[in-house]
């Protein structure tokens, strides 16, 4: 039982990590980039669960709270957190959730884990589009356009790419038995 917590603390320290470096990945655009940090909200989900999936995501958010430059173009600090993005890192917390409470709940297939990646990918983008809209004080529609539409299409395929990894990386650690027996990926 120690065991297995401590291998649940170190996953999530590690797909902190991941999410920590995949943020750095970005394509820059006004107001709000493209970058790997979604990607990596849905590995972690896919691969460690509700409960592991959303320590790993508070824990990357608490990093870059305090300062380290975990969040994308190497920023940290807790004005990230209150600043236009930082709806979408809030939003990683709980996507985090949603996406490995969905799979728990039904299957670990590429086809669930597709649909809770996308139903993720929605949750993360309303989160984040509400403080834009909020901190920047522009009209819905702009920050609809600004803060979703560029990424929706963008979105679906880290989706996609979220689940087929997720879901192969799930199955080995399952086998290799880093994940319970219980929560394998069937």
């Amino acid at each position: 039982m120690q065991n297995q917590r401590l291998r649940g603390l170190i996953l999530s320290a590690l797909f902190a990590a991941v999410t920590a470096i995949l943020a750095q990945v970005t394509i820059p655009l006004p107001l709000v980039p493209i970058t790997g940090q979604t990607l990596a909200v849905g590995l972690t989900a896919t691969i460690l669960g509700s409960r592991l999936g959303t320590l790993s995501m508070v824990l990357y958010a608490l990093l870059g709270a305090i300062g380290l430059p975990v969040f994308s173009e190497a920023s940290g600090g807790f004005h990230v957190i209150i600043g236009p993005t930082g709806g979408y890192i809030l939003g990683f917390i709980v996507t985090a959730y949603i996406i490995g409470l969905m799979l728990e709940k039904t299957r670990f297939t590429f086809v669930m884990a597709m649909a809770a990646n996308t139903v993720g990918m929605i949750v993360t983008l309303l989160i984040g589009v509400v403080q834009l809209k909020f901190v920047t004080a522009m009209p819905w529609d702009k920050a609809f356009a600004v803060g979703v539409a560029p990424f929706i299409v963008v979105g679906l395929i880290k989706a996609a790419l979220a689940s087929v990894i997720g879901v192969k990386v799930r199955q080995r650690l399952a086998q290799a038995r880093l994940l319970p027996a219980t929560a394998a990926a069937e």
